[in-house]
């Protein structure tokens, strides 16, 4: 409906309620899918949120279409390590490509040291897997946290330039 182009920015605490909104709001479809309303997306506080923000290990990106936030994910640094984490889209704005920029996004925010990139969804999160899979992220290992088993997912970066560096 709108005609507004997407752009990609650093999320502020400015934006810490509109980022639990559209966190909760996209994650409604997952907490059906597992059957618990208790997944930390939907309970977590503003207070806790504003918390985790403001650690200096942690970049919040979002993608916004004029002044509304309408995607977002957080990475969390951890030496030559980043884990991506709570990719939300906006439920009205799911299956239009704004995952997959929230993640070819994230590069631009990494540190010079970061080697590689993780992710974690639900294992019966199918569409999910195939937007990590399909973005060179390959399954490392599953890991059960409580009645929950998460996929865990690890993409090296560098790896396909230098596959093509070295036919060239």
């Amino acid at each position: 409906m709108s005609d507004a182009p997407t752009t990609i920015a650093l999320v502020d605490d400015d934006h810490a309620g509109e980022l639990l909104t559209l966190r909760r709001a996209a994650f409604v479809t997952e907490a059906q899918l597992y059957d618990d309303p208790n997944i930390p997306p939907l309970t977590q506080t503003l207070h806790e949120l504003r918390e985790d923000m403001a650690r200096d290990d942690i970049v919040t990106v979002g993608a916004w279409e004029g002044t509304r936030l309408i995607g977002s994910i957080r990475v969390e640094l951890e030496g030559q390590k980043a884990t991506l984490g709570r990719l939300a889209v906006a439920p009205d704005k799911q299956g239009r490509g704004i995952g997959t920029q929230m993640l070819v996004a994230v590069a631009p925010y990494l540190p010079p040291e970061i080697t590689e990139i993780w992710v974690f969804t639900g294992k019966d999160s199918k569409q999910n897997l195939s937007l990590y899979t399909k973005h060179g992220y390959e399954e490392q290992f599953e890991q059960a946290a409580g009645d929950l088993t998460y996929t865990y997912l690890r993409r090296v970066l560098g790896s396909v330039e230098v596959k093509d560096e070295t036919t060239a």
